[in-house]
């Protein structure tokens, strides 16, 4: 495989250890919240893969449409986290943490999206 890059990325990396942690909570949630813990998993497994997916485009703007996907992936699990944090299936802690991690991530997506413009 020759366009790998995606493996480098900082943001590629904290966007996996950020599904591990949503996997990790949500399996926690009771059965009830099934779908929500399933949109959760699968929100946050998207901006790893449409990191990766678009870093194989070849063009900058093909890239850019993925990392726009991947930013919209990350908002939509800190969603999920929230409505987690309102019906008490996490600690405020816990979403803090995690809005944190989400934020960093949405500033990195951010950060290469912007790198691409100017290229």
């Amino acid at each position: 495989m020759q366009n790998t890059r995606f493996l480098n990325f900082p943001v590629y990396k904290d966007s996996k250890r950020f599904f591990a942690e949503s996997t990790r909570i949500s399996q926690s949630f009771p059965r009830v919240y099934y779908e929500l813990g399933d949109q959760l998993r699968r929100a946050s497994l998207s901006v790893c893969l449409n990191i990766a997916e678009g870093s194989a485009k070849y063009s900058d703007k093909e890239f850019h449409r993925f990392l726009e996907i991947a930013m919209g992936s990350i908002n939509e699990s800190l969603a999920c986290f929230d409505i987690a944090l309102d019906h008490k299936l996490i600690e405020t802690k816990q979403f803090e943490n995690l809005f944190e991690q989400a934020i960093s991530i949405a500033k990195q997506l951010g950060g290469l999206e912007k790198y691409l413009r100017k290229r």
